[in-house]
């Protein structure tokens, strides 16, 4: 039976040494090639710290390059199929990643992939884990303990002004070592989008079709700085220092042609504006470590935050009818803080492992918005009572997991609990504070069977909520551009979301595979309600929908030893979706696809790797979406014993454009995004010892 170590994450760590250590003792180091892939009963574990296409990349790239994982070129995420993703940094959430799709997706485009260490896919995550209602991406990133000084620095560079430095370095002696990093990037994307809508008001009978295109590049400037300390207080306790800051800005010009014609009358006109846009996060924990006897005990208090201001502020220049240009002034600004504390204690027995902790979170978003028409003349301006708004959502979570693993021949199980209390708590600006409260039990189960030497089977289940995003918890009306108004619901409740999932894998000195099957199920599923007024569409937000989906996923890995290897996995799954719309539930069901193709080729110096990625089309709650693709190159030389050349080439057949359609009793959309993800980045690291 292949030997497995199953500890709830916890380091073992470093011994002190003391002036009264017998200076004569023999030592002997042992070293050892560390795994590519470590298989947990509860997770996976992929080293990424020596792949090639991180060197010039983001956190982005090195999602998509990981198996299991699939990424569109606007920072969409699944796993397995599944769209309910968690992001952690090192174990825990942090403020920008735990927002919304469009904040996350930023964050990890302008995180530099050099600085990360690993990536852990939990697809069923126990009852340690904080899943928020889906499956786990946990990013470890890079933290180097050896004795004595290292520094490195890496730059690389692109086409249309793109441009990345860094550096980084750490220092160990004796009990203490502190570790840095610093960077600064010039990146950006083009994007194009393109919408037409035919809409119908049931009330007024009125019609219409409006249309919209855009294409802009937008550039941001992004400076990142780190710094962490490590320090043995004795042979069983450490202590570990960590902060980091990332301010990010644009000023991109939008100019979105818009087209809206009705019986009567038809307008036609440019709506341009250009920022600025700003985001900056920031974070610092504090971590304590015990282990001692076969138990370990980690405490943690963690703090951090985002803002950002997004800059709407337009003007109107009509083509159809000529008239004079309209100005608009208008900002959304946001704040988040997520403040957190920790504690997990584990006791390693004769037959497994006991676990269990504690986890306080309390977290608080402040968002405003403003919009107000602007006299082009007098330049004063007359705030619009709709769109001009402000509120503040705090949600607080007590939760308290139990977790025991038992080994028993060749079975290993894992079972856990997580008990769970929520305060949800809205506060519009001029309205009455909104208070709910949720309790619930949470049970994840985890079985594994050594079917053979080279062959495990693993039975996973989790139940889990997922609570609603601050954004949708708006009682007021947001602007979104010309045609697109939103607004949340401050009523909503958590959708509640169950998986079940068993897999075989197989390892071999050459070919490891993986064969699996899952069902998820989710209820009070959150969907959009849209309806249109005055050339508008009005999106809001509600329980009430169903979502099922059930496939198979597999993997194969050759390593034929030498110079080559590869890989690929994939998945084919039904999804089943009911939502609530005007004319009563619609109910439909389609299937989906992905696949992921890896390689890699090392002589000598050079190192060429090769990934291929294509997510077929499928449904949404009331559309369909397109397919979409990815191609990428790297290749990687070493100059010398310190100096390497790496050369990327990103989306080589330009696949990330992505279609869509939505069909519901008021209006019919259809559309594209291009986030044109195709480029070429040349970059050199270097290594000082």
């Amino acid at each position: 039976m292949r030997a497995r170590l199953a500890l709830c994450g916890l380091a073992a760590l470093p011994a002190a040494v003391h002036a009264g250590d017998d200076p004569v003792t023999t030592s002997v180091t042992v070293v050892a090639k560390k795994p590519l892939v470590v298989k947990l009963p509860d997770k996976t574990v992929y080293d990424v710290s020596n792949m090639p296409r991180a060197e010039n990349g983001n956190a982005q790239d090195v999602l998509q390059s990981t198996p299991d994982v699939s990424v569109t070129a606007d920072g969409s995420i699944a796993v397995k199929g599944n769209s309910q993703v968690t992001v952690l940094v090192n174990g825990k959430p942090t403020a920008v990643t735990s927002g919304t799709g469009d904040e996350r997706a930023l964050a990890l485009q302008t995180m530099s992939g050099a600085d990360i260490a690993s990536i852990e896919v939990i697809t069923n995550p126990s009852a340690a884990y904080n899943a928020n209602g889906g499956a786990i991406l946990n990013i470890v990133m890079k933290r180097n303990r050896k004795p004595g000084a290292h520094a490195r620095w890496r730059a690389s560079t692109s086409s249309q002004g793109l441009w990345n430095v860094g550096a980084d370095g750490d220092l160990t002696r004796d009990r203490l070592s502190v570790h840095g990093s610093a960077a600064l990037h010039h990146d950006g994307t083009l994007k194009i989008r393109q919408s037409e809508v035919d809409w119908h008001n049931p009330v007024s009978g009125q019609s219409g079709q409006t249309r919209q295109a855009s294409e802009v590049f937008v550039h941001r400037v992004v400076a990142s700085a780190a710094l962490g300390a490590d320090y043995v207080l004795s042979e069983t306790d450490g202590l570990s220092l960590s902060a980091r800051r990332n301010t990010r800005r644009s000023r991109p010009v939008f100019d979105v042609l818009n087209n809206n014609r009705t019986e009567a009358a038809e307008t036609v006109y440019h709506r341009i504006s250009n920022g600025p846009n700003e985001q900056s996060d920031h974070s610092a924990s504090v971590s304590y470590n015990h282990q001692d006897s076969g138990a370990a005990l980690k405490a943690m208090l963690q703090h951090s935050g985002t803002t950002g201001l997004i800059d709407k502020s337009y003007r109107d220049a009509f083509i159809a009818p000529l008239r004079a240009t309209d100005y608009s002034r208008g900002t959304t600004r946001s704040a988040r803080r997520l403040n957190q504390a920790t504690l997990d204690w584990s006791r390693a027995g004769a037959h497994g492992q006991s676990g269990l902790g504690l986890d306080i979170q309390d977290k608080v978003d402040d968002l405003s918005n403003y919009q107000a028409a602007v006299d082009p003349l007098t330049g004063a301006e007359t705030p619009d009572p709709n769109t001009t708004n402000g509120y503040t959502v705090n949600t607080r979570l007590g939760a308290a997991y139990l977790t025991q693993q038992i080994r028993q021949g060749k079975w290993e199980v894992l079972l856990g609990g997580r008990a769970e209390l929520m305060r949800l708590q809205v506060r519009p600006a001029q309205r009455q504070m909104l208070t709910q409260h949720w309790q619930a039990f949470n049970p994840s189960l985890h079985v594994q069977y050594a079917y053979s030497e080279k062959t495990d089977v693993t039975l996973s289940y989790r139940r889990s909520l997922q609570m609603p995003d601050a954004l949708d918890l708006s009682p007021d009306t947001t602007y979104v551009d010309a045609q697109n108004l939103s607004r949340g619901n401050p009523l909503l409740r958590p959708q509640r979301l169950s998986s079940l999932e068993i897999s075989a894998d197989t390892a071999g000195p050459q070919v490891s595979s993986n064969l699996g099957a899952f069902y998820r199920a989710s209820s009070d599923t959150v969907t959009d309600a849209c309806s249109f007024a005055d050339n508008v569409l009005m999106t809001t937000r509600q329980n009430g929908g169903r979502a099922r989906s059930a496939g198979v996923t597999g993997s194969l890995d050759w390593k034929p030893g030498g110079a080559l290897s590869a890989g690929v996995d994939g998945g084919v799954y039904r999804v089943m979706l009911s939502t609530p719309d005007l004319a009563g539930m619609v109910r439909q069901s389609g299937l989906a696809a992905y696949g992921n193709v890896r390689a890699g080729y090392q002589l000598g110096s050079d190192k060429l790797a090769l990934d291929a990625h294509v997510q077929s089309a499928g449904i949404t709650p009331l559309g369909r979406y397109g397919a979409s693709s990815s191609v990428n190159l790297s290749w990687q030389r070493q100059l010398s014993k310190t100096l390497s050349l790496t050369v990327n080439a990103n989306d080589l057949f330009d696949g990330s454009k992505r279609s869509y359609r939505t069909n519901a009793s008021t209006f019919r959309q259809a559309g594209y995004d291009h986030f044109v993800a195709r480029r070429l980045y040349v970059g050199v690291t270097q290594k000082l010892e």
